[in-house]
């Protein structure tokens, strides 16, 4: 029968150290997958606070960072509820308050915040945020953004905590959905088409970000790449996104879609409603090239079967009598 040695570990013991090297090693995977992502230094560059406004237009800034149920667009004070299934977020104030605001920002701050989704203290953001989509953008265009919003007033006033219950709340656990969501890639044009179709698809890919509200999503969160752009349930609980690809809007002339972002006017004389009726009141802002552009990338998108449509309550009631 075999004695244990002095000084030897006993079973239990050996077990233990197993357990702690195998938790260490599982706890630096976790970090490392949840890590912040590092923005290298910006080059010099003067930005240009004009085509910064193009870029808040087409981003549709206003529609969720200006302070609700008053008119002026540039007061970017925050505080609009966003619903989702993980819980509500409330647009931040991005004004240039220096307190409440981003006032006290650098440039740098602002294009790692809108590209990787970081805030200046190094945590993840949310991706109720489409930094998904603003990644696709130039570093340029952001900085010119960034100068823009310099030239709109100071609003005072901090908004709300998120309600997002555990454990979305976790902000490190976005780094790990960042990894598998976020294409981080630029953008990069499509030698064989025209320089218009590569500006729409620039547009509507990076901070148009139409994407986001106009693609299903799976149980994550997570546009589902197959479905891109043929619709789905509303992020915010409030109805269906339409079909924007052939299958949806094959009837809709590059004319049409480009009518519809200055007016709102449907090919069918109806008029956009809900969040739609806000991303028009930014595209209508826009240069008529612009939407011309955008309206030539819709247009060539191929059909794309997406997701059923529940059926109307009136419908339900009607199969039941």
């Amino acid at each position: 029968m075999s004695q244990l040695k002095i000084g030897e570990p006993t079973m239990l013991q050996r077990i233990l150290i197993i357990f702690l090297i195998v938790a260490a090693a599982a706890f630096a995977v976790y970090w490392w997958l949840t890590a912040v992502p590092v923005m290298p230094a910006l080059a010099a560059y003067e930005p240009d606070p004009g085509n910064g406004q193009v870029i808040f237009n087409i981003g549709g800034c206003a529609s969720c960072h200006a302070v609700p149920n008053q008119p002026d667009r540039t007061r970017l004070g925050g505080g609009l509820a966003l619903p989702s299934p993980f819980g509500t977020f409330y647009a931040p104030n991005i004004s240039s308050d220096p307190t409440d605001g981003i006032g006290r920002w650098s440039e740098q701050d602002f294009v790692k915040a809108v590209m990787k989704g970081v805030s200046p203290e190094g945590t993840h953001y949310f991706p109720v945020f489409p930094y998904t989509s603003y990644a696709h953008a130039t570093v340029q265009d952001v900085r010119d953004l960034f100068a823009y919003l310099k030239t709109l007033p100071a609003v005072t006033g901090s908004v709300r905590d998120h309600e997002v219950p555990f454990p979305f709340n976790i902000r490190r656990n976005v780094g790990i959905w960042k990894r598998l969501f976020m294409d981080g890639g630029l953008f990069m044009p499509d030698q064989s088409r025209p320089p218009s179709w590569n500006r729409g698809a620039y547009l509507v890919n990076s901070f148009g970000h139409c994407a986001e509200c106009h693609s299903p999503r799976n149980f994550l969160g997570g546009i589902v790449a197959a479905q891109r752009f043929a619709g789905g349930p509303d992020p915010e609980g409030k109805g269906f996104v339409p079909n924007i690809t052939q299958k949806g809007i094959s009837d809709w002339s590059a004319k049409d879609i480009a009518y519809f972002l200055e007016t709102g006017q449907t090919p069918d004389g109806d008029s956009a409603g809900g969040a739609m009726a806000a991303v028009i009141r930014n595209t209508s802002q826009l240069d008529p090239k612009d939407r011309d552009a955008i309206a030539e990338y819709v247009k060539s998108l191929p059909p794309v079967e997406g997701p059923p449509k529940p059926k109307k309550k009136a419908e339900k009631a009607d199969d039941k009598s």
